[in-house]
């Protein structure tokens, strides 16, 4: 097998060659999936518009293909571009407050706790250090949580499920306080973060397409 092209919509009808090769385990994963994506306190459509997000997070474009297919039977075009702006600003939300800890890093602050909430204070350094790129950052972000075809509510949904893919203490802790105060209860909380948790593992899963492409290569 000769496979000059690593991405085709066409592999991804390999992964159920997993049943064969990891049954117990691969069908306890869709089991999860389907019940992380079915409508609980959320609706499908916004799970289906975080899973879009999520997967523009962790680049899978067989998680991308198949979930933008589902969310465009409930979602306009114009609610699937704000879930994808929430998901951009995350990501390098997660990689600018991270710079507090390069600072930490840089200036040899001593302290050997390299994650605490009171560090993230220094990321108004950035404000003199890359004035410019800092400030547009911040525009950008302010921006894109703004309520527009998605409320509120529903974008700072969608930054939990984000700060959990990227990891992200500080991200995580900023907006689960500010969905707190749009009015997101713990359980709507529970399954954003179940989402990402299924579109997390589910990019690992989908990719296991390429692996069965590349071992039947050799």
């Amino acid at each position: 097998m000769n496979q000059e092209s690593l991405y085709k919509k066409s592999y991804i009808n390999r992964l159920g060659e997993f049943n064969k090769l990891s049954g117990s385990a691969f069908q306890a994963f869709m089991n999860f999936d389907q019940k992380s994506l079915n409508e609980g306190v959320l609706s499908t459509k916004l799970k289906e518009l975080m899973a879009v997000a999520v997967a523009h997070v962790t680049g899978c474009p067989y998680c991308i293909e198949i979930h933008v297919n589902k969310v465009k039977k409930e979602a306009t075009k114009e609610e699937m571009a704000e879930a994808i702006m929430v998901a951009t600003a995350l990501k390098a939300g997660s990689a600018m407050a991270h710079g507090v800890n390069a600072l930490n890093a840089y200036d040899n602050n001593g302290d050997d706790e390299l994650y605490k909430a009171s560090y993230f204070e220094r990321i108004k350094e950035y404000s003199s250090l890359a004035s410019d790129a800092f400030k547009s950052f911040v525009t950008f972000d302010v921006q894109t949580m703004k309520a527009g075809a998605l409320s509120v509510k529903e974008k700072e949904l969608i930054a939990i499920a984000i700060a959990h893919v990227t990891g992200c203490p500080y991200c995580i802790q900023v907006h689960v306080k500010a969905a707190k105060k749009a009015q997101v209860t713990k359980e709507e909380m529970a399954e954003a973060i179940m989402v990402a948790t299924a579109l997390k593992a589910g990019s690992a899963m989908a990719h296991g397409v390429n692996a069965l492409n590349a071992y039947d290569e050799l």
